[in-house]
């Protein structure tokens, strides 16, 4: 256990965190005994957490459900504040998203998901909303295969063999050999399009954000209605602009 590898490991931080992120896509609150199943902690770690944070106004109470407040928000603000690539990535999105009149992104990878670290959204293309924190699966998303396809071939192995892929839609690719082909496919041309893989309707292209120093730090894309435009369309209209301002972004990050 981690705790167990590192001396200055901070057990109570970690569970704190893990009752945070217990709400992570929660619309009302959560009681005592909901967290702790989430959370695979005990009840009794559950409720001393819960009432610090509801001390310290990052949680309160509404009857025997607890409920994070705005006040949390501000963890994230951190985050952006202190994150060159994602304030740099903002002014740059909204000139690219002007350009386009599209939603765009720029996400990076974190385990088996992209997360979103900014986001300019022109117009609502997707069921899910999005926004700066919002977390999808490497494997179906245009964002997350350029990243999988940035990666050496023992992280590539470990990725295939360790995750585990379902269908997102009835074109989904969820066989490691085949998008193993696929990622092939993006390192040489240097862009992904996902076709309604990720939800019917939705197409989306991405390419890398290439730092100065030639590491692939980020990835960026535009996402469209499949109704409006197709894959050459996209190609045609949409790459030019999403690989000028992904060199602009890459050309400010050391």
């Amino acid at each position: 256990m981690l705790e167990d590898a590192n001396p200055d490991y901070v057990l109570s931080l970690a569970r704190g965190l893990q009752v945070i992120e217990a709400f992570h896509g929660q619309r009302g609150g959560l009681t005592v005994s909901e967290i702790a199943e989430r959370t695979k902690l005990s009840r009794a770690s559950v409720r001393r957490l819960l009432i610090t944070l509801e001390m310290l106004g990052y949680a309160e109470r509404s009857g025997g459900a607890f409920e994070l407040t705005s006040r949390i928000l501000r963890l994230g603000f951190s985050f952006v504040t202190s994150n060159s690539l994602a304030a740099l990535a903002a002014p740059i999105l909204e000139q690219l998203s002007a350009r386009i009149h599209e939603s765009c992104s720029v996400s990076v990878l974190e385990g088996e998901q992209i997360v979103y670290v900014a986001r300019s959204a022109a117009k609502r293309v997707m069921t899910v909303d999005l926004g700066i924190g919002s977390r999808l699966p490497a494997y179906c998303t245009s964002m997350g295969r350029v990243l999988l396809a940035a990666m050496d071939a023992l992280e590539l192995d470990r990725y295939l063999s360790s995750t585990t892929m379902s269908p997102m839609t009835p074109r989904t690719v969820v066989d490691p050999h085949e998008l193993r082909a696929v990622l092939q496919y993006v390192r040489a041309e240097g862009y992904a399009i996902v076709d309604e893989e990720l939800e019917l309707g939705l197409r989306s292209i991405a390419v890398p954000v290439t730092s100065r120093s030639g590491r692939v730090v980020a990835a960026m894309n535009s996402g469209v209605s499949a109704s409006r435009m197709t894959v050459e369309q996209m190609k045609e209209s949409l790459l030019p602009a999403v690989c000028q301002h992904a060199k602009l972004l890459g050309d400010s990050v050391t």
